[in-house]
């Protein structure tokens, strides 16, 4: 979707990245989280923008979509899987006391130290960057409107607008709502049993058929898939 490169999983362990190194958005089947080491980098996706120390760490959901600039002294970064009991968290910047412990104890076992990691990780409030991050943040809630009266009302030129938020976060607005939408509705067919027509209506879909689509385009699968997988799940 709005051509994202996607990665069946994200690479467990620890990762060093280059100095300047610059990921173009993409997104990860999978949901893990990064927790800083050493070094630092910007990132935007889908959830926000921020900027991270070492010590910072960012929980990322499935198919979330996200672009990363590495400070010029690189980073390095502990990559570790979502533990269950953070799986439904909307709070997904935050801190751990004690990372270098995290990292031993991923050397001999990664689900206790994902399980470690989530007794450890203190959510920390979200913090706005500059007028892309406010659009960002309207674009999540999914309600309906201009982009023109937004630009109108913020005093941003309406010429800058997609190019500033383009600049920012490797998409265009209209890319970044779609693909919100898109995971909002993966999550409503995951998590519940609410008819698909109305969680296409809901989510301001054109009708069932754009939200498959939609679903389909950005998971590769259909939300009828998604939802069976769960109750097979369950189940089982």
């Amino acid at each position: 979707m709005g051509g994202l490169s996607c990665f069946a999983e994200a690479p467990l362990g620890l990762l060093d990245h280059g100095p300047g190194e610059l990921r173009d958005r993409h997104c990860h089947d999978d949901a893990f989280v990064a927790v800083v080491l050493e070094g630092g980098y910007q990132e935007a996706g889908d959830e926000g923008r921020w900027n991270v120390r070492p010590g910072d760490a960012l929980i990322h959901h499935a198919f979330e979509s996200h672009l990363d600039r590495f400070e010029a002294k690189g980073a390095r970064v502990l990559v570790l899987s979502l533990p269950a009991k953070l799986a439904a968290t909307t709070r997904l910047r935050g801190r751990v006391a004690d990372p270098d412990r995290l990292v031993r104890l991923a050397e001999r076992d990664g689900v206790a130290a994902s399980a470690h990691f989530a007794d450890l990780f203190v959510a920390a409030p979200p913090t706005a960057l500059d007028w892309p991050d406010m659009l960002a943040d309207d674009l999540r809630r999914l309600d309906p409107f201009a982009l023109s009266d937004w630009a109108e009302e913020k005093g941003v030129r309406a010429e800058t607008l997609s190019r500033g938020f383009r600049s920012a976060y490797g998409c265009t607005p209209k890319s970044y709502r779609a693909n919100v939408r898109a995971r909002a509705a993966f999550a409503a067919a995951r998590m519940g049993d609410e008819p698909f027509v109305e969680i296409a209506h809901r989510l301001h879909f054109t009708d069932q058929s754009h939200m498959t689509h939609a679903v389909a385009a950005l998971t590769g699968a259909p939300p009828g898939w998604w939802r069976q997988r769960q109750m097979d799940t369950r189940q089982g």
